[in-house]
Parts: C-alpha cells; sequence; structure tokens
C-alpha cells in the first residue's frame, strides 16, 4: 500500500484527475474490486482514497502522501542527573553497549532505565569509541535520508523481455581466498548469465553490466541489485551511460529477487559444487560458459512452461517483431 501511495503521489494533476475520474466512474457501475486490481492496490486502498477524495470535495491535492509523524511528539525524558550518570558509565566503559550499561546502571544507581535513555545520551554527546567512523556512517545515513533509494516494491513489473533483469554476487570461500560470481536473469524469460571476478570492485561490477548488455544487444529498461558496494560509483555510472534504471531490494528480502535467487541454486547444485569450481578466473569464466549455453538453450524450466530462455524468447521474439531474436554467446571486449 506504501508503494503504491508513493507513486500516485508522484503522478502530475492532470495524471491523477483521469485516474480519479476512471475510479470514480468504476465505483458508480460497480466494479470496485475490478478497479483495484487494475491499478495493482488493495480494496482497502481504492476505498481509501475514494472516500478522501469525495471528503474533500473533490480536491486532487488533498490525494498526495500526507505527513504520518505523531500529533504529539516525545519530549526529552533524561534527568539532568541521569544524564550525568550515563556519561559517567559510558566513558568508563566506551566499549560496552546500551544494554551492559543499563544493567551496570541499574546495579549501580538502584534505579530502572531504560537502555534507549542510554542510547539518546550516547548519541547527543556522540561518546563513540571511534568518533571518526561514527561520524562517517552518520553522514551517510544523512546522505540516505536525503536521497532514498527507489526500492522494487515501487516497479509494477512486466512480463516484457528486457523490462527487468535482477542482479546479484555469489561469494566463493576457498582456503584464505575469495571469488565472487557477478549473476544477472531476465524477470521474464529466466535467461541466466554469470561471471567470475577476484574482487568485488565497482568496477569489476561495471565490466559484468557492459558484458550483460553486450550479451543481450538490446536496450534493457531496468535492473534490480541489492545494496551491496559493489552495485555503486562505477556501476552508477556505466547504468547510467547504459540509460538503465536501478531498483533496490529491501533489506533482508531474498523474496524481492526470487529469479536470481533461484539461478543461484541451480548454478551451485547442478554444476558448480560438482568438480567445477576453479580459482583461476579464465578458465572458470571458460567452463561456466559452456554451461550457460547448457543452462539457456538446452534446459528446460518449469517457469517457462518447459520451454529453454532461448525458446522462449525465440517465441516472444516472432510475436512482436516478426523474427527471432540472436544472441551472442561467448565472452567478447566490454563497450568503451
Amino acid at each position: 500500500m506504501e508503494g503504491s501511495c508513493g507513486t500516485l503521489a508522484t503522478f502530475s494533476k492532470r495524471k491523477v484527475k483521469s485516474k480519479m475520474d476512471d475510479i470514480l466512474l468504476s465505483q458508480a457501475n460497480q466494479n470496485g474490486s475490478l478497479t483495484a486490481r487494475h491499478f495493482g492496490i488493495s480494496r482497502k486502498t481504492f476505498h481509501k482514497w475514494l472516500n478522501r477524495f469525495r471528503d474533500s470535495l473533490e480536491d486532487i491535492e488533498r490525494l498526495k502522501d500526507q505527513s504520518r509523524a505523531p500529533c504529539r511528539k516525545r519530549n526529552w525524558e533524561v534527568t539532568p542527573t541521569q544524564e550525568s550518570r550515563i556519561k559517567k558509565l559510558r566513558k568508563k566503559y566506551i566499549y560496552y553497549g546500551k544494554k551492559k550499561l543499563e544493567v551496570l546502571y541499574e546495579r549501580e544507581y538502584k534505579e530502572d532505565i531504560s537502555y534507549w535513555k542510554i542510547e539518546r545520551v550516547i548519541r547527543k554527546h556522540k561518546i563513540y569509541p571511534d568518533k571518526v567512523r561514527a561520524e562517517r556512517i552518520a553522514r551517510k545515513q544523512a546522505g540516505a535520508r536525503q536521497k532514498p533509494k527507489r526500492r522494487i516494491t515501487q516497479l509494477r513489473k512486466e512480463t516484457r523481455l528486457w523490462f527487468l533483469l535482477q542482479l546479484d554476487t555469489i561469494v566463493i570461500y576457498w582456503d584464505n581466498l575469495k571469488r565472487y560470481i557477478l549473476t544477472a536473469v531476465d524477470h521474464a524469460s529466466k535467461l541466466g548469465y554469470a561471471r567470475m571476478y577476484k574482487n568485488r570492485s565497482s568496477k569489476a561490477a561495471s565490466d559484468f553490466l557492459y558484458r550483460l548488455r553486450y550479451l543481450i544487444n538490446q536496450l534493457i529498461e531496468n535492473i534490480q541489485i541489492d545494496n551491496g558496494s559493489e552495485f555503486a560509483h562505477y556501476f552508477e555510472r556505466a547504468a547510467s551511460n547504459l540509460n538503465i534504471a536501478r531498483y533496490f531490494s529491501r533489506v533482508r528480502t531474498p523474496k524481492d529477487n526470487p529469479e536470481v535467487e533461484r539461478f543461484h541454486q541451480t548454478l551451485e547444485y547442478e554444476w558448480l559444487y560438482n568438480g567445477n569450481l576453479v580459482l583461476d578466473c579464465d578458465r572458470f569464466n571458460r567452463r561456466l560458459t559452456e554451461w550457460l549455453v547448457e543452462y539457456n538453450f538446452n534446459r528446460p524450466h518449469e517457469a517457462l512452461d518447459y520451454l529453454t530462455p532461448i525458446e522462449y524468447i525465440e517465441r516472444e521474439s516472432i510475436r512482436i517483431r516478426g523474427s527471432p531474436q540472436v544472441l551472442p554467446t561467448w565472452s567478447a571486449c566490454t563497450l568503451p
């Protein structure tokens, strides 16, 4: 519901008025449920908007997102004595967390106190073991609040070729070494692509995106990524150069990108753990490319009614363009 409200709020007045006209007409025809399904919202949300529109005497401005701040905000509840005691304890036990300090406070001063009050005092006076790191985190959080990420829940997914590709990373641990496999799956055709890199840098992710664009040889409209550092800086620049919109998965929510998570499972259990892991990236990628050909050209997919991804792409290309689309199957130089 929150994502739908945000989407509605971004429309121009003309578009909102047009949408509300459609909703009111539908309500008059007793098709409220059909209208809710058409716009991808619940009936509860539909009636909430409709009632707000009627109560405001058809004022479009009232349909914008309203502040959710409480009418009565809590005041500072820490007494000067408590504040002084907390500062003293925190400075003495600088590496202790707020819950440990809560126990020590109650033990020493025979007074109950919530750990949230301790947290408030620590934030107010910035009593941290590493002040530089704390300030860096605070700046990062402030920047994130000023420039919020577009979450995948704000995008209405469509089953069109190359409308949405999900990207992710598999981390391989081998003794003291790490290797990173960047992966991508098309939401509609389930076409999979992967490539190993020695590091998890944004340059590697940028290289992967250019290779993916060359493989598909079509305009990619949207990509879905997580909050990993590899999908920043050079990757952002590459996405901007290719005119691709970026959407982010919610934190600790693997159900947001089910296709690429399923691709990981298939890659690992049907190929990687079957004696195909080598740490040399060139050798690994040659073997991986051979498996990707098998995966995309020969392996039936239940989600595609037991077609292969390439068969699905050919069928959709013929339906839309009248001719099949031919994809490159081997790695090539990236775009400049």
